[in-house]
């Protein structure tokens, strides 16, 4: 399985890219937009996912983690194949992914091209307890893990608590914990 690849871009559109690795081969790498626009014709590392079915074999390239760990959630999903991953992961970024299942943004997802209501819906509940890889609570930031605290206190659910607090933009305890209320509540 390939998990990743240094190499030089030969070619680059919109939805995907020709990549040169050492050995001589050319790949062709579906990418997201967010990352399509980051990558320069040059040498680059990507974070792949490989996809191999029965009628086909294709690679998913990301240049983010964070965008790659939505993608492999979304594709693990009943209905969700690497095409409405891919839109999505093209339409909203990480962060605006989970701030949008954190405030249950039906909205936001029905934006993305081949996403009805249902499929929203679906995407909502069966993620509610997605959680970002890069959340400023690896860190360790000593006002995140007191807000933490504070909220599990409160009953609130750990994972729950990550969510939100990653999509928390205040500084300090005491207006953390005031933001995440909000967004909990």
């Amino acid at each position: 399985m390939i998990i990743g690849m240094i190499g030089e871009i030969l070619k680059k559109e919109a939805t995907f890219v020709h990549v040169k690795v050492n050995s001589g081969l050319i790949y062709k790498v579906n990418v997201s937009l967010f990352c399509a626009s980051k990558i320069s014709l040059g040498e680059t590392t990507l974070h792949v996912t490989h996809i191999i079915r029965e009628d086909m074999h294709s690679m998913y390239g990301f240049l983010d983690l964070d965008e790659k760990k939505v993608f492999d959630t979304l594709v693990k999903l009943n209905g969700i194949g690497p095409s409405i991953a891919l839109a999505i992961c093209s339409t909203l970024n990480p962060s605006e992914f989970a701030n949008s299942l954190v405030t249950a943004n039906i909205e936001a997802f029905r934006k993305v091209p081949g996403i009805g209501p249902k499929g929203a819906k679906r995407i909502l509940v069966e993620l509610s307890d997605f959680v970002l890889d890069s959340d400023s609570l690896s860190a360790g930031n000593g006002s995140m893990l007191d807000a933490m605290t504070a909220l599990e206190s409160l009953g609130f659910k750990k994972e729950r608590i990550k969510t939100v607090l990653s999509t928390c933009k205040d500084e300090g305890t005491a207006a953390l914990i005031k933001e995440a209320l909000k967004k909990l509540g």
